[in-house]
């Protein structure tokens, strides 16, 4: 059964807006249309619409260039360093750890306040004196009845003083599962493997918007990458960039080998600055092996991307900003007014949180992590993004044992075969393949 928003009258709205943002001009007599069909829920005529707006193209006043394929994106993208030189003294398996752990952190920390706006965020802090926040979300009942809010605390297991493990999320379901692909296809995986391997470790019910869509395309034999595009407007939405994790794990040092697993994975079920998004994460944490210099990684990762898309455009504006300012809110401020009129689960907007978080963050764990969540939009994934890089940066060693040993080295998961696991396991289990990668080099 489908859910309300995966209905034709839902989903093509989304649509408009999605053909709107990637150039294309929809003119007044299809949108009257639209709602004609929309207002009488006939199903057939919106499927016809769907079809119509999926052959349009970008108006030739769109500035950007946004290729679809592997070959296409690498003949835009800028110059860069497709492979960087390892530290001779490189503790593989403690950096490797140490992004696992700094995951489990970021992700734990934002879950709470998933997708609430950053006012909100503040309000709720505020009201509970735990600005500035230096632990885990404290849980409350709400809003005071003079606060109006339609925001309702969720994730208990990640309240402060409430987590005895890394809960079951989504987060942490696409780094497991895409584990698991690697440990039976290795580096040379094909997306059908990759989907395959959904419909076989990952339940229906628990995935969400692009991905749920792109299951059952791969369920009524529509394979990558058409997976990605029927019917489904939510293809430039986070979640491909935050499935991107595991595939740089594994690839210290190789920026553009990351970038390409990354397109594997994230052709299933998005396209362009949703595909973007994930190469630019791979890319950035792949070289986070090599440097710690924030703004050199997130060029690097700019590196692996068309240097004339709207994601390129957006990070570099974002590091002009952090450049400009001494504190993040400011930053931020300039984000959501260039920004802020994306989905509070799109690519673009929350990629540049990741980038905020991480400058502004200075190279501190914590600080990193407390003010990508402090941002707001889809806070969970933002934050275990930023706090994957730093604690990959940094390694398990020198991350804050109050954000790591709440832990208690355990994590759920939705993944068949994987549903409890020691993280540090996971770790062993992905140096075991990273070992191989650089063995086989």
């Amino acid at each position: 059964m489908l859910k309300p928003w995966e209905r034709p009258a839902a989903i093509i709205g989304f649509e408009v807006d999605q053909r709107r943002q990637e150039g294309c001009e929809i003119g007044a007599a299809l949108i009257e249309r639209i709602d004609a069909a929309s207002a009488q829920e006939d199903e057939s005529a919106l499927r016809q619409f769907m079809q119509e707006l999926a052959v349009l193209q970008p108006a030739a006043a769109f500035s950007f260039d946004e290729p679809e394929d592997l070959a296409a994106i690498q003949a835009a993208r800028p110059e860069g360093p497709r492979q960087l030189e390892l530290p001779a003294d490189l503790d593989l398996n403690d950096r490797i750890y140490g992004a696992w752990l700094g995951r489990a952190a970021g992700c734990a920390l934002g879950k709470p306040v998933e997708k609430w706006p950053k006012d909100t965020i503040a309000s709720y802090l505020e009201h509970y004196n735990a600005l500035p926040l230096s632990d885990y979300i404290p849980a409350g009942k709400g809003f005071p009845a003079s606060h109006e809010s339609q925001y309702i605390f969720s994730g208990m297991d990640c309240a402060r003083g409430k987590i005895t493990h890394m809960p079951r999320d989504d987060d942490m379901d696409y780094t497991i599962v895409g584990l698991a692909v690697l440990e039976r296809f290795g580096i040379e995986f094909t997306p059908l493997q990759v989907g395959l391997t959904w419909l076989d470790r990952l339940p229906y019910n628990l995935l969400y918007t692009a991905e749920r869509i792109a299951y059952r395309n791969l369920i009524n034999g529509i394979a990558p990458p058409a997976s990605a595009r029927e019917d489904n407007p939510f293809r430039e939405w986070i979640g491909a960039q935050i499935r991107a994790d595991v595939w740089d794990y594994v690839t210290p040092g190789r920026p553009e080998l990351a970038a390409e697993l990354a397109f594997r994975d994230a052709c299933i079920s998005h396209s362009k600055n949703g595909i973007y998004g994930a190469m630019f994460m791979a890319a950035l944490l792949a070289a986070s092996y090599a440097t710690s210099d924030r703004k050199k990684l997130i060029e690097i990762g700019l590196s692996e991307i068309p240097a004339n898309c709207r994601l390129a455009a957006a990070i570099r504006h974002t590091l002009l900003w952090c450049d400009e300012h001494d504190h993040w809110q400011q930053t931020w401020h300039q984000i959501n007014e260039h920004y802020g009129h994306y989905a509070d689960v799109h690519t673009i907007n929350n990629a540049l949180l990741v980038v905020m978080g991480l400058m502004h963050g200075k190279g501190d764990f914590e600080q990193t992590i407390v003010t990508t969540v402090l941002g707001g939009w889809d806070a969970d994934c933002t934050t275990a993004s930023a706090g994957s890089v730093i604690g990959l940066v940094l390694g398990a060693k020198a991350l804050p044992h109050k954000w790591i040993g709440v832990f208690n080295d355990e994590i759920k998961s939705a993944v068949r075969g994987e549903q409890h696991n020691r993280i540090s396991a996971l770790a062993q289990r992905t140096h075991a393949v990273a070992a191989t990668v650089l063995a086989n080099d």
